[in-house]
């Protein structure tokens, strides 16, 4: 049979073409999509369904549009960080109710109206009572002087007349309430959540809450969350007639607490200062008052202390918490070489 070379040459000319042809528009596919021109830019709308979503005090437009768009709540965050700006809005810490596959410009409108329907924030366990009264502030629209003014009148609040103020007082977690509720109603329900706590923990009297809290404070700045039984156990013994400790606490974190400082690291004139009213190296028994906010756990340890015979604890890891417990001052020193040797391999870390 002949064969016609012009014909052959054609067909396969039209099978590169073809193949040529082909592999552009799987090319241009790639292309759009690596782009992101195949992203849709917008939600035709209503949406259905809900979704709540929370934004927190000092949260950006940007990441707020971004997590719309991760929730499904808005088809592309710059879209609706165009639409939101569009319309002059202003972002607001709280909760809102959205709906799946909005108009940008929708989600733009209930994100702007009014505001939110609820004020929200969060109180780490440990905080002292200025970086909460700074955080509620904030996050409530409140006026910090009627905080502070607040604080300074805990009889108002139920609480013994050991308490100057509110310290140790408002319960840790987080908190939602309606806009517009009151300074006093806030810190009321705190310190309600911190004395139901201490109750169903079987401390009813407030003269012992108050001294419950106190420890409480003390293990929370002092220990890990696995030692707080043993470091209440620690203290209480701490307390007790001893030949070593002779009724010394001698606790880093209230000389901190009573310096007004942050640190882990305290000069021996700081330890031997007597006007520090909360330095428990020189002054018998407990500190005049909680040192901050402790969380449930550190309550229930402070209010069931493990039994055991310690009379010294120091953490020497204070990147994973382990802390050595001891019940003679000569093992304690040998643990405390330990911590001084993890400082001194961790430079910048003990301060």
């Amino acid at each position: 049979m002949r064969r016609h070379p012009l014909r052959t040459a054609g067909i396969a000319l039209s099978v590169v073409i073809a193949l040529t042809v082909a592999g552009s528009v799987v090319a241009a596919l790639a292309l759009r999509s690596a782009l992101g021109m195949d992203k849709v830019a917008d939600y035709p709308g209503p949406g259905s369904g809900q979704v709540q979503v929370t934004v927190q005090p000092g949260t950006g437009l940007l990441t707020v549009a971004q997590e719309l768009q991760q929730d499904g709540v808005v088809a592309d965050a710059d879209t609706f960080v165009r639409a939101f700006s569009g319309i002059g809005g202003k972002i607001r810490p709280g909760d809102f109710t959205f709906k799946e596959h909005m108009r940008a410009s929708d989600a733009a409108q209930i994100l702007a109206a009014d505001g939110p329907k609820a004020i929200y924030f969060a109180l780490s366990a440990g905080l002292r009572i200025t970086d909460s009264l700074d955080t509620i502030a904030k996050s409530a629209g409140v006026d910090r002087a009627d905080l502070e003014k607040l604080n300074s009148q805990p009889a108002q609040f139920g609480l013994p007349a050991q308490a100057k103020n509110l310290e140790g007082y408002l319960a840790p977690g987080e908190y939602r309430f309606p806009v517009g509720t009151p300074a006093k109603e806030i810190l009321t329900s705190l310190v309600t959540t911190t004395l139901e706590n201490l109750k169903q923990d079987g401390i009813t009297d407030p003269a012992k809450q108050y001294e419950v809290l106190t420890v409480a404070s003390i293990v929370q700045a002092e220990g890990g969350q696995a030692d707080y039984g043993n470091v209440a156990g620690a203290i209480y013994n701490r307390l007790k007639p001893n030949d070593q400790t002779n009724g010394l606490v001698q606790s880093d974190a209230t000389v901190t607490y009573g310096l007004g400082t942050k640190t882990v690291q305290l000069t021996e004139e700081q330890k031997a200062d007597t006007n520090n009213a909360y330095n428990t190296y020189v002054h018998v028994g407990l500190p005049p008052g909680p040192i901050g906010s402790p969380g449930s756990k550190a309550v229930a340890a402070a209010s069931h202390p493990t039994a055991n015979d310690y009379l010294y604890w120091v953490t020497v890891n204070l990147d994973t918490g382990e802390t050595k417990f001891a019940k003679t001052y000569a093992e304690h020193q040998g643990y405390v070489a330990q911590y001084q040797q993890w400082c001194t391999a961790n430079a910048g870390k003990c301060r």
